[in-house]
């Protein structure tokens, strides 16, 4: 039986939206540049282009320990925000659950990138977190 969500949660394609803020035409860097710099400290796994093209595309992808630590790496962020914007993605989060720490990091990180009502959303839970 599927797991019933709360009203209150939210959802995005966080993972996605932080990889297409960096990379891509126009972007820091191109598929190949952060292919090349993702790399997992721990396995040596590295996305290939055309996996980081499917992620900046919005396509289906899977998301793996791997996959979240090789794009830390790549974006230079600590893995706790990406792994937040992989939970995000995936599964959502309750008002609860960001209230502070990584998964508000994030959205702050991406509210660069972002529209009115992710800022909003990001602007109520650095409120509710002080």
């Amino acid at each position: 039986m599927p797991e019933q969500r709360d009203a209150q949660t939210e959802q995005r394609d966080a993972l996605t939206e932080l990889v297409r803020a960096s990379v891509g035409t126009g972007r820091r860097m191109s598929t190949r540049e952060f292919s090349a710099a993702a790399v997992d400290g721990e396995t040596g796994w590295s996305p290939g282009k055309s996996l980081v093209a499917k992620i900046i595309g919005g396509q289906g992808y899977t998301v793996t320990p791997q996959l979240v630590s090789a794009v830390a790496v790549g974006l230079e962020l600590p893995r706790e925000v990406v792994a937040a914007a992989a939970h995000l993605q995936t599964i959502g989060y309750t008002v609860e659950e960001l209230a502070d720490g990584a998964p508000a990091t994030l959205i702050r990180h991406l509210d660069a990138a972002a529209g009115p009502k992710s800022r909003a959303v990001a602007e109520r839970w650095d409120a509710e977190a002080q």
